[in-house]
């Protein structure tokens, strides 16, 4: 398994107590496949993702990112391991606004240690645009896009390292519906073309069909993963 939570549980400071958002969550994501996970709003899917992203890290359990088990890992081997492991699709872009679409990728590129102008960082970022339907809008920046544009690109960037992992937070929260259902479609086959564990936090269940596996999350306990279909 690329992604493995193991009774996981997440607590909160709650005054005189502590607040319970994950309660014993075990999650097991293949390569190549798409969870999705849904819940009302303040359920926990949050917390999941961000304990899956190793941002937080949780009270109790493990989690485990291709084979490594990240308890007692240190902040730097942590965010080593998001680097190379790990690509996170935010629910608000937040491109650059002076960078191409094109820059936008190169830019992963340094973060990972590479150079972002050499052949391959640049070959690299024009295939994964392709990819995304964005060959033609390349040099474009952030103002000269469509909001969905603008997140395809966002999904484009958080593959741009080879991620094995791909954590996707509400990519469809500032689409309309049909611009919705083609960017879950897009993130469907690119984690089956790019091998990727892929969870896909949402509240929106009219694209669920796209996903392999549907699984719901209520006051920080997480329902057996079952098909869509």
């Amino acid at each position: 398994m690329s992604l493995h939570l193991t009774a996981v549980t997440l607590t909160y400071p709650d005054g005189d107590t502590r607040l319970t958002a994950l309660d014993e969550v075990s999650l097991a994501v293949p390569p190549g496949s798409l969870t999705a996970v849904v819940g009302p709003s303040g359920s926990g899917k949050s917390s999941l993702l961000a304990v899956a992203a190793t941002l937080v890290t949780p009270d109790a359990g493990t989690v485990t990112i291709d084979g490594t088990v990240t308890s007692g890992m240190t902040r730097g081997e942590l965010a080593a391991l998001r680097r190379e492991k790990i690509g996170i699709v935010f629910q608000q872009p937040n491109l650059i606004p002076s960078l191409s679409a094109a820059e936008q990728l190169q830019v992963m590129a340094r973060i990972d240690g590479r150079r972002p102008r050499t052949a391959r960082a640049r070959a690299r970022a024009r295939e994964l645009l392709a990819a995304v339907g964005l060959a033609d809008q390349a040099d474009r920046r952030p103002h000269q896009l469509s909001g969905g544009q603008r997140q395809r690109v966002n999904i484009a960037r958080a593959l741009m390292n080879d991620p094995t992992v791909l954590l996707v937070d509400e990519p469809t929260s500032a689409l309309d519906h049909e611009r919705g259902a083609a960017v879950i479609d897009l993130i469907a086959r690119l984690t089956h073309q790019q091998a990727t564990a892929t969870v896909l936090v949402t509240h929106d269940r009219s694209h669920l069909s796209a996903a392999d596996r549907v699984t719901e999350v209520n006051d920080g306990s997480l329902t057996h993963p079952t098909s869509p279909r």
